[in-house]
């Protein structure tokens, strides 16, 4: 008689408190050096540059700071593998206390996106009132480019394969960020591909089934930061969790 079930350990969980391996920033590697990881989390971007890197700072509950390249558009950012389906393994949950010491030049996201590489590009871009998908993305997003008062507010896109853009003012948050202090982000994508987004407890954004994440699409988790020009981008991170449903198609 053939089973139809399993039985294991059915929930996923991936957590960094920042207490794990640092990669101390201006230590040059070669591009051949093999991947690096922060407890459940990889840590990617150009880290055979001397900008980029992960380091741990001498702050109250254990910060890490990631810092990006100069180059528009790369940095350094914890990550998974593509791996996530919402249809497969949602309630898909990624939640980060993060904080910016600045609010010039960096692009910051958080969130799921479909495709992830070693040397890590920006998940979206953004100008003046329009982000724009570089990735299917759906996430929390902060870019330097966009138009006062914008750029100093959270956004909460949610762009599709087949969409291209989302007007910025159509997914702000309420709540702007405040240089030095910490923001909880968190973001939960249901199994039929709608999402709600909370910001330090508060009820940001809700969508619909299927506007958020295409449901049998893999997305994989990104906490990173991204240069804009030519100036060094930089994101502390207190904490980083992701939590999902094991998928127990056999």
């Amino acid at each position: 008689m053939a089973i139809t079930g399993q039985s294991g350990e059915g929930m996923i969980r991936l957590f960094t408190d920042m207490y794990g391996n640092e990669i101390p920033v201006g230590n040059t590697e070669a591009a051949t050096t093999p991947g690096h990881f922060q407890e459940d989390f990889s840590v990617l971007g150009d880290l055979f540059d001397g900008d980029a890197g992960l380091v741990l700072l001498s702050k109250a509950s254990g910060y890490g700071r990631l810092t990006g390249t100069d180059e528009a558009g790369y940095g350094c950012a914890l990550a998974t593998e593509v791996c996530f389906s919402p249809a497969l393994n949602g309630t898909i949950v990624v939640e980060a206390r993060v904080e910016l010491q600045v609010l010039t030049a960096r692009n910051i996201f958080i969130g799921l996106t479909g495709t992830i590489d070693d040397n890590i590009v920006e998940s979206l871009t953004a100008g003046t009132a329009t982000i724009t998908k570089v990735y299917p993305s759906v996430g929390f997003l902060f870019d330097s480019q966009l138009s006062s008062p914008y750029d100093t507010i959270w956004h909460m896109p949610y762009l599709l394969a087949t969409d291209s853009t989302q007007t910025s003012t159509d997914v702000d948050a309420s709540q702007i960020i405040v240089a030095g202090e910490s923001d909880v982000l968190r973001l939960e994508v249901f199994s039929d591909g709608a999402a709600r987004w909370f910001v330090n407890g508060k009820l940001e954004q809700s969508v619909g089934p299927g506007l958020a994440a295409t449901p049998g699409t893999l997305l994989g988790v990104v906490c990173g930061c991204f240069g804009t020009a030519n100036t060094i981008t930089d994101l502390d991170v207190d904490y980083l969790l992701v939590t999902a449903n094991r998928d127990w198609t056999r």
